[in-house]
């Protein structure tokens, strides 16, 4: 997918210049979906650093890193606190471990569901939003159409890249239209375009 994706979005003068002096930005995955979306509320809206270590904590509370589901309902969302982890997101995660349990979801599942129709399922839960899904899409299950508008570095660097002079809704619907020759890799174009803002972030 990789030479496809280059070969097609070198068609794009700009983009061919990001794929020739850059790598796609690359993230570790986690063991499944689940695991994925509790790290992500870990993460939300702090340091990564401070985000590592806490995530860390409840690991080693919980004991494994290979935990179900329905493990983390054992415990309420107190003992989760004393990871770090702060009220909003203890229930978060006890959300998220309860929806996985009750619709009995398999890592397999997935693989079945459209971008859109895990996206409608994912948002459901309390404390899960698009972007975070987006994310999954992208990094976790490898879907190659993906692209996140709302990602602060994917607009800061079409902004400046395709001199894109609109904002807020319009913004995204001009990010969209510049997008549009990218399809079917725009995972792979938003890779680059992360990679192109961290080479050049000051």
């Amino acid at each position: 997918m990789s030479k496809k994706a280059d070969k097609h979005l070198s068609k794009d003068p700009i983009m061919k210049k990001i794929v020739k002096e850059h790598k796609m930005l690359s993230l570790p995955k986690s063991k499944t979906v689940f695991h994925e979306l509790l790290k992500s509320i870990v993460y939300q809206q702090i340091s990564i650093k401070a985000a590592a270590t806490i995530h860390g904590r409840f690991i080693d509370f919980i004991g494994t890193d290979d935990f179900l589901p329905e493990d983390l309902l054992h415990y309420g969302p107190e003992e989760f606190r004393t990871a770090g982890l702060s009220a909003r997101k203890c229930d978060y995660i006890l959300n998220i471990a309860q929806y996985f349990v009750d619709n009995k979801i398999e890592e397999s599942d997935w693989e079945e569901m459209s971008d859109e129709e895990i996206l409608e399922r994912l948002v459901s839960i309390k404390g899960v939003g698009e972007w975070t899904v987006q994310m999954i899409l992208i990094f976790q299950l490898n879907r190659p159409d993906v692209l996140p508008v709302k990602d602060l570095a994917i607009q800061q660097t079409m902004v400046k890249l395709y001199n894109i002079k609109s904002e807020k809704a319009k913004l995204l619907k001009d990010m969209v239209k510049v997008a549009e020759p990218w399809k079917p890799y725009r995972s792979a174009a938003s890779l680059y375009l992360w990679a192109w803002k961290r080479a050049n972030s000051n």
